[in-house]
């Protein structure tokens, strides 16, 4: 008899074991194992996945208001759940002067939205078992093996300088708490020192690194979250790494394979006429003409910027996103393991630092708001007062591009203006809301 029903519990007892393993699998989790989608640019049906045609209108009037106050020239935004596009809409002009229409496939400076394209190019080196994360920085840069660290000045207005308390990791350049700076968002000794030695402004990434090395850090690693030129620094080790250019290196394992046809560093001169005007916002008025929106971008730099270099079309960095959004793969090309895209899209800030005291513009470094690897993520959005799902990760760049990849609602969106200097309405936090309103069936 205690042998029969020995029998009898094993099938309830496995069954049991099923469940808890499928409970304990988080929703992104899930995502990230599926199978990758195929992009197809077909708009489809909002409500097919869950949203509301009639409670997208409200993401449209707003986004046309700040255009027709001429707040912003003109945008795209694009919107897509499962892989399926449900929402993409253009809006006011590429041009104000001569009144040439935004069109879909504009191509606008990305700026730091390359962040998260120089992290996968990474994740790529990383899954080659090129670099790890506790690596010191000096192991791919001996210049940076003495570098020293600013503390303070002394009577005499001198910078003091000590040794680091540890050698700076890959692990904290990836995440912005390696030291470094970028000399134009302070007034620290040392950001002078990078606004005296037009860090970025160098002939090429080995200038950039020779004259890095001359200049402390400015903090102790891992002591402070502070926006930096890493990413740039990131764009040198790519190209020590792989022996390749980082545009060639960009255009071969990431643009060729996910298909993003106007990925690049410059605008070729048959395709200047798509490439949208830059604007300044202007507190009094509205708009003004950036004074260097017609020149630059016209051929391959000498020095690529990892931290800002690239441009792109909407439909270009819409292929990136959906390809971090599934797991690493798009269109059966796999560009990173899944575990890699984890890894680069989970909060590596240690609760010291999420006080809100650091941050960048609107994205600042709080509970339930981190950052990864070349990204923001939202660990605990509601703890964040963000309504986007656990998990979601984003950047922003310069000139007002925005983008985010919710894995727990699978949800991908993009938006696309270029205007500097921030500027009201602030399209990309209001854009959160409006597209989760919509979302009536989260189910679906």
């Amino acid at each position: 008899m205690k042998a029969f029903r020995k029998i009898q519990l094993a099938p309830v007892l496995l069954v049991g074991l099923v469940m808890m393993v499928a409970v304990s699998v988080s929703p992104a989790q899930k995502v990230q194992s599926a199978t990758a989608h195929v992009i197809d640019m077909t708009l489809r049906a909002p409500e097919s996945v869950g949203f509301s045609a009639d409670r997208l209108e409200r993401l449209h009037a707003v986004m046309q208001q700040a255009v027709d106050k001429k707040q912003i020239a003109g945008m795209v935004t694009l919107l897509a759940r499962h892989g399926k596009i449900v929402d993409y809409r253009v809006y006011g002009q590429r041009d104000m002067a001569s009144g040439a229409a935004m069109t879909k496939d504009t191509i606008f400076r990305d700026y730091s939205m390359t962040k998260p394209v120089t992290g996968a190019a990474m994740m790529i080196l990383y899954e080659q078992g090129k670099w790890l994360p506790n690596d010191p920085i000096a192991k791919y840069i001996p210049e940076f093996a003495h570098l020293k660290v600013f503390n303070g000045v002394d009577a005499d207005g001198k910078m003091i300088l000590v040794d680091p308390e540890h050698p700076p990791t890959m692990r904290e350049l990836m995440s912005h708490t390696a030291g470094f700076t970028y000399g134009f968002f302070g007034d620290s000794p040392v950001d002078v020192m990078y606004r005296d030695s037009k860090v970025l402004q160098s002939a090429n990434l080995q200038e950039m690194i020779d004259k890095l090395t001359k200049i402390p850090l400015l903090y102790q690693p891992g002591k402070k979250w502070v926006y930096s030129v890493s990413m740039d620094i990131e764009g040198y080790i790519v190209e020590k790494l792989s022996g390749k250019p980082l545009p060639e290196f960009f255009h071969d394992n990431i643009f060729t394979p996910l298909g993003m046809k106007d990925a690049a560093f410059y605008v070729p001169a048959n395709e200047r006429g798509r490439f949208a005007t830059l604007y300044d916002s202007n507190k009094e008025d509205g708009l003004d003409l950036n004074p260097g929106s017609a020149t630059g971008y016209s051929s391959q730099p000498t020095l690529a910027s990892g931290g800002g270099g690239m441009v792109s079309t909407i439909e270009d960095y819409y292929r990136f996103a959906q390809m971090m959004a599934d797991g690493g793969e798009l269109n059966g090309k796999r560009i990173l393991a899944s575990a890699s895209v984890r890894l680069m899209t989970t909060n590596h800030l240690p609760a010291s630092l999420l006080t809100g005291e650091f941050g960048i513009g609107a994205q600042q470094m709080r509970p339930g708001f981190g950052y990864g690897y070349n990204c923001a993520v939202e660990y605990d959005p509601q703890e964040a007062n963000l309504p986007e799902g656990k998990g979601t990760f984003l950047w922003d760049g310069a000139a007002g591009t925005w983008f985010w990849v919710d894995p727990t609602n699978d949800i991908v969106f993009i938006g696309m203006i270029q205007r500097m200097r921030g500027g009201n309405p602030n399209v990309q936090y209001l854009s959160r809301s409006l597209v989760y309103q919509a979302l009536v069936d989260p189910s679906k």
